[in-house]
Parts: structure tokens; C-alpha cells; sequence
């Protein structure tokens, strides 16, 4: 395994996770680096770099983030998006994965792409539904804004620091399971 396949799969993993909090900022973050040749996606995938899909993928992001900012739109948002990021992280890993094995390369989208997108989409809609139940609404903007953010600078983070995208992975998902240790301890 190469040092340009590993940071290829850490590359995958980071955007996978910021897929968790918003589908299609990751997406557009990833266009925008193929557009300006920040980062060769794989030959097959190289469409997402083109202007059509930058001018996409660009509007979906803003009409995905503004979306979330109202109630109960959020949670209506989210029982769609968890299936919507395992799909969207899955197809980042594949784009992004460079010199493996078309099996080790959807295992890896999978298992890898796919499952940490749905780990932290789900964490994110649960968490989105506890603040609505807890304030009626009131306080979603601002868990909204957070996961914005947090998509934004996972996604910066893990085009030009792919290594460093990863442990930050693994620092969220070090959090989202004592969070669920917390609620699971306290449930009981």
C-alpha cells in the first residue's frame, strides 16, 4: 500500500464523516478541490470536479444548510439524510480510494464510507430531535449552525490535512460514544 493510497483513504473517511452532518457540503468541498486540481479524484469520478457539478452541488449545499435552520424542516431533513449519507459517503470513498482492488475499494466504501457517514448522521438526527423535544424547536439553529461548522472544517481539514481528518474521526466518534454512554446510564 502506497503513502498516496493511504492518504487517499484518509481523505475518504474525513469528507465521509462531514457527510454525517451536512450530505451535500462535503460533496461540493470535494468538487471544488477536483475543479481547481487540489486533489485527482478517480477516473471514473472525475465528473464531480466539472462546472456542472460544482454549480450543483453548490446549490444544494446552500439550499441543504439553510434548510436546516428551520424547525421542524431539520427533523423532517433528517429522516431522509441518514440513507442519503450512507450512499454519499460510500461514493466518496470510491471517488476518492486510489490504487486498490475494485474489492478492497467497495469494502472500504462501505464499510468505511458508508457506515461512518450513517454513524454520525444518526447521532446528528438524534441529537437534532433531543434539542426539539427539549425547546420545541427553539434551539435547532443553533445545534444547526454547530454541524454546519463542524462539516465545513472536517471538510477543510481532510483536503489539505487528510491524516489529521482522521483522528479528528476518531475524537468524534470517541465523543458520540461517551455521549451515548451518558444518555444509555442515565435512561436506566
Amino acid at each position: 500500500m502506497t503513502f498516496e493510497t493511504i492518504i487517499s483513504i484518509c481523505l475518504g473517511v474525513g469528507l465521509s464523516a462531514s457527510v454525517g452532518f451536512r450530505v451535500f457540503l462535503p460533496l461540493f468541498a470535494l468538487s471544488l478541490a477536483s475543479y481547481f486540481d487540489v486533489w485527482q479524484l478517480n477516473e471514473s469520478w472525475q465528473w464531480i470536479g466539472s462546472t456542472a457539478a460544482l454549480i450543483t452541488l453548490g446549490a444544494a449545499t446552500l439550499v441543504e444548510v439553510f434548510a436546516y435552520f428551520i424547525p421542524y424542516i431539520d427533523n423532517l431533513l433528517d429522516s431522509i439524510t441518514v440513507p442519503l449519507a450512507a450512499l454519499a459517503g460510500t461514493a466518496i470513498m470510491l471517488s476518492t480510494v486510489a490504487d486498490l482492488s475494485p474489492v478492497i475499494t467497495w469494502s472500504l466504501a462501505i464499510i468505511a464510507g458508508g457506515g461512518t457517514a450513517a454513524a454520525v448522521a444518526g447521532t446528528s438526527s438524534t441529537t437534532r430531535l433531543a434539542s426539539t423535544v427539549a425547546t420545541g424547536g427553539v434551539a435547532n439553529p443553533i445545534v444547526s449552525t454547530l454541524e454546519t461548522g463542524t462539516s465545513v472544517i472536517m471538510s477543510v481539514v481532510s483536503i489539505f490535512l487528510p491524516v489529521l481528518a482522521v483522528i479528528l474521526v476518531i475524537i468524534i466518534f470517541f465523543i458520540i460514544f461517551k455521549l451515548y454512554k451518558k444518555f444509555k446510564t442515565s435512561k436506566t
